[in-house]
């Protein structure tokens, strides 16, 4: 009877070692594919210079990559924050990662999609309102970008707010949140195609990501607030 009632649990801790492994093997791998782009961009980041860091793509991941422990820190932080408020330790440490995640995951990008053209407010404003049609000028990279803009957002912010833990409500969240950047760098005249294919994709990015973390949901729908409740007189 022990025997058969343990060998599930063990099956599910291999289960995860090995997804583990996968996933570290997939971000090591990544990491080597782009290691000569984000070394292109180390001597002038590394020196505080803005032109070549923080004006490419290369650059801001590198500078991305690099804050990874400062955010680990803060989250750490808030953490011991709550533990010392009261809170459970798993779920202060789930809220504070969702929390840093969401930021450290979509500020970067948010940066680069907001960064202007070659001629900002002197080149036309473009707007671009058929659907599907600039993603074949996009590219497989292009589009991989508009994925990865708001997937921490969408990853996270269910975590982190049970009101957001459903579907609709996070690809309600993706388009609104790539609207509103459409829509920004249309008045700011940052010489961008402010395009519904963006949208599209940036959302679909955003839901992928939420889907992902989608056994994470019911936990934070039955975690209690930050602040401890107060204890209840007795009765009689």
């Amino acid at each position: 009877m022990s025997h058969n009632t343990s060998s599930p649990a063990s099956f599910r801790r291999t289960l995860r070692f090995v997804l583990l492994g996968l996933v570290l093997l997939a971000l090591t791998s990544g990491l080597f594919a782009i290691r000569r782009m984000l070394l292109m961009s180390a001597p002038r980041c590394m020196a505080g210079h803005w032109h070549g860091c923080y004006d490419t793509f290369n650059g801001v991941v590198l500078m991305t990559l690099v804050a990874v422990p400062l955010a680990v820190l803060v989250a750490w932080a808030l953490a011991s924050w709550r533990q010392r408020a009261g809170l459970g330790s798993a779920v202060a440490w789930r809220r504070s990662l969702a929390e840093v995640g969401m930021v450290h995951g979509t500020v970067p990008f948010l940066w680069l999609t907001m960064m202007p053209g070659l001629a900002p407010g002197v080149a036309p404003r473009r707007v671009s309102l058929v659907p599907l049609r600039d993603l074949v000028t996009m590219g497989a990279g292009g589009i991989i970008g508009n994925l990865l803009v708001f997937a921490a957002l969408g990853f996270f912010a269910p975590i982190r707010f049970a009101a957001l833990a459903s579907v609709p409500r996070i690809l309600a969240l993706g388009v609104g949140c790539s609207v509103a950047v459409e829509i920004a760098q249309y008045v700011l005249w940052l010489d961008r195609v402010s395009s519904v294919d963006d949208v599209l994709v940036n959302a679909t990015g955003a839901l992928l990501a939420g889907l992902a973390s989608r056994r994470w949901w019911r936990t934070t729908d039955q975690a209690p607030s930050d602040r401890p409740h107060p204890a209840r007189a007795p009765v009689g």
